[in-house]
């Protein structure tokens, strides 16, 4: 299998593209919640095929505002070109696709997951290298760090208080485990903690939750299981702002004939309650 520390950088690279485009293959009419598409139950599908979800291209995740009217991803390959922010907003209980003025993608993109760069000039973050973070209702901040040659690195977390953030806290053993440890994803109220690792002893990374204890600290790390966790890449899990769905990115890296390797992938969607099933266990 192909080095998980590739594909990270290629995924960075996609979310933090400062490219638009109003090219779209195709463009049907869409209505209601989730572009109209069927509600998915406790087996993971690939979100609005031929929309956004494609054979054909490279799609990253999809990302909602709060209030649920508009979404982005990014594309990649063929007339798209490398990593291409398209969007879409719903009025009138329809979708459409919204045209990003050349030149603003990157600010456009920063409503629905802010950068990095945001928090870095905030102490006590100035020192800390910062690969990528969530944030709770409460104003927690969860973060990684990564060395992405060996894939060393943990999760780290830093709560505000009297308007300050207090100094970061190294999360334990229970949840910083394997490498490769990436994009957590808190839920509002911190009941629980979601991110992706690589298992020591494996090449390609799984999905994983924690769950807040009575006590305050946070359990075991739980893999999500095989209805989530494949032999391929899962990865970037986040539950939408109305808590109904979980959606995350599943891929793979493919060989060309003359060697070179690619990656494909696209987002996918489950219903959330499949959180409240590990909860229980």
């Amino acid at each position: 299998m192909y080095s998980v520390c590739r594909i990270l950088p290629l995924l960075l690279a996609a979310l933090t593209t400062s490219n638009s485009s109003n090219a779209h293959d195709h463009k049907p009419i869409l209505k209601g919640p989730y572009l109209g598409q069927p509600s998915v139950g406790l087996t993971p599908k690939a979100f609005a095929p031929g929309v956004i979800a494609t054979d054909t291209y490279l799609e990253t995740e999809v990302l909602f505002l709060p209030d649920m009217t508009e979404l982005s991803f990014t594309r990649t390959g063929g007339k798209y070109g490398q990593n291409t922010l398209l969007a879409m907003h719903y009025k009138n209980d329809q979708w459409h696709w919204k045209t990003i003025p050349s030149g603003e993608a990157s600010a456009y993109q920063s409503r629905f997951s802010p950068a990095v760069s945001e928090i870095k000039e905030i102490a006590p973050f100035k020192d800390i290298p910062v690969i990528g973070y969530t944030r709770s209702a409460a104003d927690t901040i969860f973060f990684y760090v990564l060395n992405f040659d060996d894939g060393s690195g943990h999760l780290s977390y830093s709560r505000r208080v009297n308007g300050k953030y207090q100094t970061p806290v190294k999360m334990s053993k229970a949840v910083n485990k394997g490498k490769y440890i990436a994009h957590p994803f808190v839920a509002p109220d911190e009941s629980y903690l979601m991110w992706d690792a690589e298992k020591d002893d494996e090449n390609t990374p799984d999905i994983y939750i924690s769950f807040r204890q009575p006590d305050g600290s946070w359990g075991e790390a739980i893999n999500m299981g095989d209805k989530i966790n494949t032999p391929l890449y899962e990865q970037r899990p986040k539950v939408t702002p109305d808590g109904k769905y979980l959606f995350f990115w599943r891929g793979d890296v493919k060989t060309r004939e003359d060697g070179s390797r690619y990656v494909t992938g696209s987002p996918y969607w489950v219903d959330a309650q499949i959180i409240e099933q590990l909860r229980t266990q």
